[in-house]
């Protein structure tokens, strides 16, 4: 039991997930599931509890039985208590002053991540201005690599997103060309395929990587199936880079995607054996989203952002090349308009971080969702500012497939403008070599660069 007496009001907690549940930044998702705090009284009261505990706390109460979830079993057993040892004294409001100190500096923050649970990062998150979230993640640099390397200072990667309703090559060729022509497509070149076939999938993964080897284009590919087809594209010798999968924060929401621990280690496994990699040897690709356990019934009673956060320590334990929070993609239902969506955007970027993951934003919303693409650009303009990895590059912004509002490729070309960000260094210099660039670096004119443009449209590989 939890409790403290707030303007003569005693509030009390029965456990730590209510605690955490209690002190979130109010959100339809938790008012849904009915963990929310029943009033900004009581919030702010569960925030004064939250910021006394110690952070040793989360090493002996779970807030997801050990004993009946394999992802607790990974956050405990994996537990770095050496790298916890700089903080272990420290309660959760204290960490968040430290996390604002000088002293928390990149590499301080490096040192740390092993030794972080989810549930301490989720906490303190919950205690955080947004300009606290900013700045703290702006500190902490992740870098990942394939063919070319993403997160170094003063980059941000684009996922050119070509997707098409029937998967047809060349609609989904002349989204990809569009994409280079505008300088993206350095994250990755990643179809959401409308059809689940494995053949379907082998197909697409073939034209990306005709077109790629055809103009030696240093990016990776990825078709985001279910991993299970994957694994058995590789075994059909596709040209498989990256292995995709979305992931949860509890065994059970896991369970209702079709995989546990076991098929993530197999596919990874998998991936590696074909040695496709140049630079870099992170082969995975996960996607998640706040209120992802909470649609399958599987949430135990957490709010959905703890629950986001606990999916991050699956996705560290694969090392993967990119994490990407799809933000506002499941709906209103789960954050109900731009300012909450806007607060996820961060919440999920900053506690990516610092658990050290190679964090992208979806910057998205659906079209029932109180929101528009002013609120896009504005969590767009944030999320650079705090040194996300990627963001999405989708033709006009309006995915015609999978039928959401994300970013196009403009909006990617203005972030990096006002903020003076480049693409990957391997793929700037690719970039500049087929003269779609200038030597500053800078987009060169649709007309000036026609040369490129025509070698690119000469392509004809995706009509095969």
């Amino acid at each position: 039991m939890y409790a403290t007496t707030l303007a003569g009001t005693r509030h009390a907690f029965p456990d730590l997930k209510s605690v955490l549940a209690a002190a979130t930044p109010l959100r339809s998702g938790d008012v849904l599931a009915g963990v929310s705090a029943s009033s900004m009284e009581q919030r702010v009261a569960a925030r004064y509890v939250l910021a006394d505990l110690p952070l040793t706390t989360f090493l002996s109460e779970a807030v997801v039985p050990y004993e009946t979830d394999e992802i607790t079993r990974l956050i405990i057993d994996t537990h770095d208590a050496a790298a916890f040892a700089r903080v272990a004294h420290l309660t959760v409001g204290g960490f968040r002053e430290w996390l604002l100190t000088a002293e928390a500096d990149g590499q301080a923050l490096a040192e740390l991540s092993s030794g972080l649970l989810p549930e301490m990062v989720a906490a303190v998150s919950k205690l955080m201005r947004n300009q606290d979230l900013i700045a703290v993640a702006r500190k902490r640099q992740v870098v990942s690599a394939f063919r070319n390397t993403i997160g170094l200072p003063g980059r941000l990667a684009v996922r050119i997103q070509p997707n098409h309703p029937t998967d047809n090559p060349t609609g989904i060729a002349a989204s990809i060309l569009d994409g280079l022509m505008n300088g993206c497509g350095d994250a990755v070149i990643g179809i959401n395929p409308a059809s689940d076939s494995v053949e379907t999938q082998i197909l697409l993964l073939r034209l990306i990587d005709d077109l790629r080897e055809h103009y030696a284009i240093p990016t990776q590919s990825c078709v985001l199936a279910h991993i299970t087809n994957t694994i058995a594209a590789i075994e059909r010798q596709a040209p498989v880079d990256l292995v995709f999968q979305s992931i949860a924060g509890t065994q059970a929401a896991n369970r209702s995607f079709g995989i546990d621990l076991a098929i993530l280690r197999e596919g990874r496994d998998a991936a590696l054996s074909l040695a496709r990699h140049t630079v870099g040897t992170n082969v995975m690709y996960f996607e998640t989203g706040q209120g992802s356990a909470l649609s399958a019934g599987a949430h135990h009673g957490v709010d959905q952002q703890t629950l986001e956060t606990r999916a991050y320590a699956v996705a560290r334990a694969f090392q993967p090349l990119l994490v990407n929070s799809v933000v506002g993609f499941i709906g209103p239902e789960y954050l109900y308009d731009g300012k909450q969506i806007a607060r996820a955007a961060l919440e999920d970027h900053f506690c990516g971080k610092l658990l050290g993951l190679p964090m992208g934003v979806d910057v998205c919303y659906t079209n029932h969702a109180e929101a528009d693409q002013d609120d896009m650009d504005s969590i767009l303009t944030l999320l650079g500012v705090a040194g996300v990895n990627f963001v999405m590059g989708v033709p006009g912004a309006d995915d015609v497939m999978l039928n959401y509002q994300s970013t196009s490729y403009h909006d990617a070309l203005y972030v990096r403008d006002v903020l003076e960000l480049h693409p990957a260094p391997e793929f700037e210099d690719w970039l500049m070599k087929l003269g779609i660039l200038d030597a500053a670096g800078r987009l060169r004119d649709p007309l000036l660069a026609s040369d490129a443009s025509e070698r690119l449209l000469s392509y004809r590989g995706a009509a095969r």
